[in-house]
């Protein structure tokens, strides 16, 4: 099947109200968020939700999809930073390599507190990490899990503390395309997508059926899930979405210029 009709999405359940049940004739690519920059590049696939610090250092080269996006405005629930001792006290914290809009909010929380401790990267298992590291960020479907195995030993919800210092929502993934894709294909993914997040969004059978499949394949509770996508993270980027994104770019990213968009 053509790159044209290839949607990438993360191989996290934060996308699955977007890509349930997807007509047959697109194609879903899963990966992890970085990875997906690189199949974008490559044109392995049309769009994808890419972290949005790889956007601020591709961005001459991508535009944006609008209305989606993967967002928290407060609380995300799967970006998490573990320990045991205080943030203050951590000599060094191990990090994954899958996500680097979780790695420079991060260190830019840290950073306006004035800490400094070594980032180590290595491979996102919560019990190895802490064994070598004093802390330990975790993303996706793996914060999840430790939070709900070791909840005495979260120390920092990354979405939380952005929203409390800027008073806005903080953009983790941007749904993007390389900037000469042909507009009739973008327009046409732009289409399906959010008209399966509306059918999530609006559909009560539709939420239910894609709440059950999500506890049932992750082994969770089916309020656990429901909490997640309804109160911690989501997929339309309104214009508070925007302006927290906007000030992601520039003062995490250090991006001067606005994102560019597709024009739909």
């Amino acid at each position: 099947m053509s790159w044209k009709r290839t949607l990438g999405r993360v191989s996290f359940i934060n996308c699955d109200p977007v890509f349930h049940s997807l007509p047959e004739e697109w194609k879903v690519l899963a990966a992890p968020p970085s990875w997906l920059t690189g199949h974008l590049l490559r044109r392995d696939c049309l769009t994808a939700p890419i972290p949005t610090a790889d956007y601020g250092i591709h961005h001459s080269e991508l535009r944006l999809i609008p209305d989606i996006g993967i967002i928290s405005k407060g609380k995300v629930g799967s970006v998490l930073l573990f320990g045991r001792r205080n943030i203050e006290d951590m000599r060094d914290i191990a990090i994954p390599s899958d996500s680097s809009t979780s790695k420079a909010l991060l260190k830019w929380i840290l950073d306006r507190e004035g800490n400094d401790p070594k980032l180590v990267e290595m491979g996102a298992d919560i019990n190895s990490m802490l064994q070598k590291c004093d802390g330990a960020l975790l993303i996706g479907d793996r914060a999840l899990d430790a939070a709900m195995d070791e909840p005495d030993a979260v120390m920092l919800d990354l979405g939380n503390e952005w929203t409390r210092i800027t008073g806005l929502p903080m953009v983790f993934g941007v749904f993007a395309a390389r900037s000469d894709s042909p507009i009739a294909e973008i327009k046409a993914s732009h289409h399906v997508m959010m008209n399966q997040y509306d059918q999530f969004v609006n559909d009560m059978e539709v939420h239910k059926s894609v709440v059950s499949s999500v506890a049932s394949r992750m082994q969770y509770d089916e309020s656990r899930v429901e909490r997640y996508f309804d109160d911690e993270v989501g997929n339309f980027l309104d214009q508070d979405s925007i302006a927290g994104l906007e000030y992601f770019l520039s003062e995490v990213c250090g991006v001067s210029e606005g994102p560019l968009w597709f024009d739909i």
